[in-house]
């Protein structure tokens, strides 16, 4: 995989699908920030507030890198493109593509309790100025989902979730070596499932992170995006983080 230079935004990219990338990195001498709303909004609200923000900072929409979403509940494969399909007017309405490709990556989850009626708007990453110590990234969210098959569809055993999440962690840390990060860069893991990831947590997603193990993991009850995927994670490593 190959950056791509958003010298627009302060920040590289891996290169995905339409809807989204792989992964940002900030350029040399910038660093991703990340906020969280406390409240999640609807999305196309939640980018109504991105603008503000960024404008607020004297920051340009192209700063933006990473968005993460709430979904009601998991989507089919082809409500998922006709979803994807708003999200890019989003994308298409802020003149964020580069090169024709969609710079800002994403993660898309289903909370199991109390999930948004609607497509929300969670948090969101995005490029400043500054001098980070270290790669500065966001992962956009993976599943276990590879060419276009499940890993062990409807194997949610200990070791059907295992090889899942094995699969997963795979896909990322590819990622991280596209980004030119390594594990023991990261400062946050999150992973997104419904089933306990406590029998294969310390094997397979703490102990190959080395060093970094020693910080946040957090646990998010919810779904992936599309239906009969059953874990995802993503990584981050910012040293900024803010709550709005």
């Amino acid at each position: 995989m190959t950056l791509i230079d958003n010298p627009a935004g302060g920040f590289r990219f891996l290169p995905g699908g339409a809807a989204f990338s792989e992964g940002t990195v900030a350029m040399p001498g910038f660093e991703i920030v990340r906020a969280t709303l406390q409240r999640p909004l609807p999305y196309r609200e939640g980018f109504a507030l991105i603008d503000q923000h960024l404008a607020g900072l004297g920051r340009p929409i192209a700063a933006l890198a990473a968005v993460e979403l709430r979904a009601p509940a998991p989507f089919t494969m082809a409500g998922f493109g006709i979803f994807n399909a708003g999200y890019q007017e989003q994308i298409l309405a802020r003149d964020l593509l580069v090169g024709g490709l969609n710079p800002v990556a994403r993660t898309n989850v289903a909370p199991a309790i109390r999930p948004p009626a609607e497509p929300a708007l969670y948090a969101f990453s995005y490029a400043v100025p500054g001098d980070s110590v270290g790669p500065s990234f966001v992962s956009a969210g993976a599943g276990e989902l590879v060419g276009g098959a499940i890993i062990r569809e409807g194997d949610t055993s200990p070791d059907g979730m295992r090889e899942k999440a094995r699969v997963v962690m795979g896909m990322i840390t590819e990622r991280m070596a596209g980004m030119g990060a390594a594990l023991d860069d990261v400062t946050a893991v999150s992973v997104y499932s419904v089933f306990s990831p406590f029998d294969f947590l310390a094997d397979t997603v703490l102990s190959p992170l080395g060093p970094a193990a020693i910080h946040a993991f957090q646990w998010y009850y919810s779904r992936p995006p599309v239906l009969g995927l059953e874990f995802e994670m993503d990584l981050r490593g910012v040293r900024q983080e803010i709550r709005l």
